[in-house]
């Protein structure tokens, strides 16, 4: 199940991102970004319940920050 949502999030990121490269009109950014969070978020989850501790805490901690990033950015 996990599988399966990294990798249509995964596929999110990337559209966005290349969108975002090819076209040079960043408007999809903060979508991307929200993107990327979920996808690290799913991520370390996923490390958590393989037993991998360390690494899916981090990526839960880094998952948080993005989002208080793309956060940071939409009230300023």
């Amino acid at each position: 199940m996990l599988k399966k949502v990294r990798i249509g999030l995964g596929i999110v990121v990337l559209l966005l991102a290349g969108f975002g490269l090819l076209t040079k009109n960043f408007i999809a950014q903060p979508i991307m970004m929200l993107s990327l969070s979920a996808f690290i978020l799913v991520g370390g989850l996923d490390e958590l319940k393989q037993g991998q501790k360390r690494r899916g805490y981090i990526s839960i901690f880094l998952s948080i920050f993005v989002l208080a990033i793309v956060v940071q950015t939409f009230l300023f």
